[in-house]
């Protein structure tokens, strides 16, 4: 019936924010019969040892996947078909924009919000020789829409912005935007749930997808882990990934009994959440974690056990 995913890059130790979102996926996936797959997205640079440790760290919390666990770093062939493929199209331009290039033209009037305006599109190829010799080029997608809608489990329908977004950097690595819709599409995931930080992003994606005949992923942009300042949860936020709250007495069963109890879900096991699971009823607001005993009664929707 498909597939659902859970994507960590390994930079790192896993929080308690990553932890939540792989037990939804995990729910999502396993309460449709689908299958639930692991893979490690490893373009950028990795932490030595952090994929071991975050696969222990799944594990640690109950969670089991399907089938071997797939590393992007060992998929650059699939990247560069698709990339021939809408060369081939004549869908990819270079671009030799600079981050202050594109933050100063995003400031312009009229400019979209975070959007690319375009700018090395309609370049000549005089103007591209030259260019080449200044640095290197990205390679960017030549959209034919400016915008796409998706169906999100959670948000409903959401029409985002879609540009001409980078799909190959200019050291040559593909861009996330590619390799996850590739990766998505070959792997036969059509169940992505994930962090709310990344909505904006499935419209450029879901568009690729599409023009590169893969089916669209049905989506679930799942409420993020906030610290007590309202920020995203990170690792220097104190006691958030599990070696951290085992130091402090707090086993795995126990922190994945905080992260089900934030859900709103039984915290017994796994398998009793997965028997009460229904997506509609899940939190719509972040869970704010704090790792301040003190904080109790104070109206915030905390992860520290009384």
């Amino acid at each position: 019936m498909g597939a659902g995913r859970f994507a960590p890059s390994p930079s790192g130790d896993l929080h308690l924010g990553n932890l939540r979102t792989a037990i939804l996926a995990w729910l999502f996936a396993r309460s449709t019969e689908r299958a639930f797959l692991i893979r490690v997205e490893d373009l950028d640079r990795a932490r030595a040892g952090s994929e071991e440790l975050q696969l222990a760290d799944l594990a640690a919390i109950g969670l089991s996947w399907d089938g071997d666990v797939v590393r992007q770093s060992e998929r650059s062939g699939h990247y560069a078909g698709a990339l021939d493929e809408l060369r081939d199209r004549e869908m990819l331009y270079e671009c030799f924009c600079t981050r202050r290039d594109i933050a100063e033209a995003a400031s312009a009037p009229h400019a979209a919000p975070g959007t690319y305006p375009g700018t090395c599109r309609n370049l000549t190829g005089t103007e591209r020789a030259a260019k080449r010799e200044l640095r290197p080029a990205a390679l960017r997608l030549r959209t034919e829409v400016g915008s796409f809608a998706v169906a999100d489990q959670l948000h409903g329908t959401y029409t985002g912005a879609v540009d001409d977004f980078v799909v190959l950097r200019n050291d040559g690595v593909p861009a996330y935007n590619l390799a996850v819709v590739v990766d998505d599409g070959l792997q036969g995931i059509d169940q992505v749930v994930r962090g709310d930080d990344l909505l904006s992003s499935a419209p450029r994606q879901a568009y690729l997808a599409q023009l590169l005949g893969y089916g669209i992923p049905g989506y679930a942009h799942v409420p993020l882990a906030l610290n007590s300042h309202g920020k995203r949860l990170a690792k220097r936020d104190g006691a958030v990934t599990l070696a951290q709250l085992a130091a402090l007495g707090i086993d795995a069963d126990g922190a994945r009994s905080m992260i089900l109890a934030s859900l709103g879900l039984p915290t017994a096991s796994l398998d009793a959440a997965l028997d009460a699971f229904e997506p509609t009823s899940l939190p719509t607001d972040p869970w704010v974690f704090t790792t301040d005993p003190n904080a109790l009664g104070t109206g915030k929707t905390i992860g520290w056990p009384s």
